[in-house]
């Protein structure tokens, strides 16, 4: 999915820890075939590929996604949306070339844009894009339900001590034994400024922002996370971590509160309540400014 994965676990022996380690990342792999837009023969690439056909049979774990972010969608007024991808391949080719795509070539790919051209069939299993030319990216929301794969592929092998990471998306179990929780450094979580290191365990905590990936043009700092409406990539500086009960609804809900504003926000908050108490906007920070980390460098681990 474009991005590094990494599990850290504590298992009673070596071998049981590389046999877990290993269906881990193997879970991970398949639904990276599954899910990846970098990948042409991906089963998402694949079912682009009939964008503006009949509905298509997918995978139960393709809809499952699919139908959670239109779910998020939906909640946000169409502010999150996987039908983006057009407007991430303009926007990743600005980073290439450090320039920003025209009016026009923006113009052209919002025409393709629209949650609402996902049509889902639960009964039927089947997913129907309805503009020929869409492409989906899955890449907000994706990573967290492959953190929670890998955490199931590791708790089938007795292993309850771990920590599963990709990108940024972080899904942890039971703590290091001896301690109260796994240490993460959480940015801007200190008074809504610096970093903060926090204890956590049996749940998802997930940062989007532009403290990893971003291009420079023209003095402005241009975001990898996307508004499908304007169709341009974000450049306020804006950063948000939330903590939830799984790893798919934190990776989404971060995404998704870099874009919505005020009442939007709120919404959110209240069309989950049973992770009400579990969600924490640490961050949402609209002063343009400069980060001299990376993401994988302040959201980490911080291991004895």
């Amino acid at each position: 999915m474009g991005v590094d994965a990494r599990i850290v676990v504590y298992a009673p022996d070596q071998t049981t820890a590389e046999n877990g380690c290993t269906a881990a990342f193997a879970r991970m792999a398949e639904l990276d075939t599954m899910m990846s837009d970098y990948r042409k023969t991906s089963e998402l690439m694949r079912l682009c590929d009939k964008a503006g056909g009949p509905p298509v049979k997918v995978s139960p774990e393709l809809f499952l996604v699919l139908n959670r972010a239109q779910e998020v969608s939906q909640l946000t007024d169409g502010l999150f949306d996987v039908t983006i991808g057009p407007l991430v391949q303009l926007w990743r080719k600005a980073r290439k070339v450090g320039m920003a795509p025209t009016k026009a070539e923006v113009a052209a790919a919002r025409k393709l844009v629209g949650w609402k051209k996902i049509k889902l069939d639960a009964k039927a299993g089947t997913v129907q894009l309805t503009t020929p030319g869409m492409k989906l990216d899955l890449g907000a929301i994706a990573k967290g339900y492959a953190d929670d794969e890998a955490q199931k592929a590791l708790k089938k092998f007795g292993i309850s001590h771990a920590l599963v990471e990709m990108g940024g998306d972080i899904v942890v179990t039971s703590p290091p034994p001896g301690t109260k929780g796994w240490t993460i450094r959480v940015p801007n979580a200190e008074n809504g400024s610096g970093e903060k290191e926090m204890l956590f365990k049996d749940c998802a905590i997930s940062s989007s922002g532009d403290t990893e990936q971003f291009v420079m043009i023209g003095n402005v700092k241009y975001s990898h996370v996307i508004n499908p409406k304007t169709g341009l990539a974000l450049h306020e500086g804006v950063q948000a971590t939330v903590i939830c009960p799984d790893g798919i609804t934190a990776d989404s809900l971060s995404t998704a509160f870099t874009l919505v504003r005020g009442r939007g926000r709120a919404r959110l908050m209240k069309a989950y309540p049973g992770i009400t108490e579990f969600v924490r906007v640490l961050s949402f920070n609209t002063r343009a400014v400069s980060f001299r980390a990376s993401e994988r460098d302040i959201v980490r681990p911080r291991l004895a």
